[in-house]
């Protein structure tokens, strides 16, 4: 499994006593803080990153340097001093903040493919905190289009206008085919049951295309021009690994 470099990141005494208590359980986690703060680190000494100067000329080497930023800032200023920062959600670490009672945990930034809606629902369990997730598959308790299976190696083919077009119909509760001809059928990892509106089959030439907006396609098939141009933006396909 591939190492989450985590970084707690703390500018109030509050903060570094939270980011001292939470790191002992994160084995990936480095607690980053300014000199002044860094006195009240306590007994923790380990992984520990003291900057100098003012925070917002570190974001950039953070951004480089983390998979999950994890700030014990208020929110605002976490808006403003990432703003300048922001490529893609492919490429922008998950970024979560967490306040000065450790209360709540938010994710920020790069909620599903950069995992923090995730890593946010784990850091509130450690802290007993809860985590305040607003993106509305998590929300909804349905399927996320852009990351469904990839914990399990599954792979996303589909062009963005696709993802986007089908999440939609998918969080609005509209009927949708999921059709898995491949793949673990461990897919459905919530511990809530499956939406109503998503149907399940096991072979694309089962499914009334008409009577659903949209289509997840599970297979190893080959999926030829003809078939993208015929369900324009309704389809989403994903290759799972073949030994699956």
């Amino acid at each position: 499994m591939t190492e989450v470099r985590v970084a707690l990141v703390a500018i109030t005494k509050h903060g570094a006593g939270i980011a001292s208590r939470l790191a002992p359980q994160l084995p990936d986690a480095e607690v980053v803080v300014s000199e002044k703060q860094a006195e009240h680190l306590g007994d923790f000494t380990n992984r520990r990153r003291v900057y100098q100067g003012a925070l917002s000329a570190q974001i950039g080497e953070l951004f480089a340097a983390y998979d999950q930023l994890i700030f014990l800032v208020s929110l605002g200023a976490v808006v403003r001093l990432i703003a300048p920062h922001l490529k893609s959600k492919d490429e922008d670490p998950g970024v979560l903040v967490i306040d000065d009672a450790a209360e709540f945990v938010i994710p920020v930034l790069s909620g599903h493919v950069g995992g923090a809606n995730a890593y946010a629902e784990k850091v509130a369990a450690l802290l007993g905190a809860t985590p305040v997730l607003t993106t509305a598959s998590d929300v909804g308790k349905t399927i996320p289009v852009d990351i469904l299976g990839r914990e399990l190696g599954w792979q996303v083919e589909a062009p963005k206008i696709n993802i986007t077009r089908v999440s939609a119909d998918v969080v609005n509760q509209l009927p949708i085919a999921f059709v898995q001809e491949a793949g673990a059928k461990n897919w459905w990892m919530r511990p809530t049951p499956l939406p109503s509106n998503i149907h399940v089959f096991e072979c694309f030439e089962d499914v009334d295309t008409k009577k659903y907006n949209s289509i997840l396609w599970v297979t190893h098939r080959e999926i030829g021009p003809a078939i993208w141009q015929q369900f324009e933006e309704r389809l989403v396909v994903y290759r799972p690994p073949l030994e699956q």
